[in-house]
């Protein structure tokens, strides 16, 4: 049983740990926000400098290679700002991930801590009972882990694909340039 100072402690520990994961999720709205605002900068002073040159075009041919000429650097800026939010994104949960490992840890070592006063406090004869509960903990650690490592190989797997299907999405815009060029 937890005394008074104990639960205080446990509840104070709790909302530290709220306050910070919030902040943690206030800086990742942050760098989106900052990065939105320079995209939009960017793209207003290349709408300006495209208008302008669009505006000195002569002719068709012109006009075409000017076409021709913009849709590389969109494809791979458009590239670029999903890899950036998702860097946003990976390191916000990985900084979310890691104060609910250290949260859980603790929570297990509490636990275990409890598990063990209990060993030693059982009445004789209780032997079997306590060596189901040390079981049932142990079965419990080893399907938490199972499932720790599966998330991380799931998000590995996700990192490897965004990153082929950018990759992949860039080489054919420039593929597609380069043919509309040679056009």
């Amino acid at each position: 049983m937890m005394t008074p100072e104990q639960v205080l402690a446990a509840h104070k520990a709790n909302v530290e740990t709220l306050f910070g994961l919030t902040h943690k999720a206030f800086e990742g709205v942050e760098k989106l926000v900052e990065l939105n605002m320079q995209v939009a900068k960017t793209a207003l002073a290349e709408t300006a400098d495209t208008t302008k040159a669009m505006l000195s075009v002569k002719d068709a041919q012109e006009l075409l290679a000017l076409q021709a000429g913009l849709l590389q650097p969109s494809a791979e800026k458009a590239a670029a700002y999903s890899r950036h939010v998702y860097d946003i994104a990976a390191a916000t949960n990985a900084e979310v991930t890691k104060v609910a490992e250290e949260q859980m840890a603790d929570m297990q070592k509490k636990f275990m801590a409890v598990v063990d006063t209990m060993v030693k406090n059982a009445p004789a004869g209780t032997e079997n009972a306590v060596a189901l509960v040390k079981s049932a903990v142990a079965a419990a650690n080893n399907a938490y882990e199972s499932v720790h490592k599966a998330a991380k190989q799931a998000a590995e797997v996700a990192e490897a694909n965004f990153q082929a299907v950018t990759s992949t999405a860039v080489k054919a815009t420039q593929g597609a340039a380069k043919a509309k060029r040679a056009a």
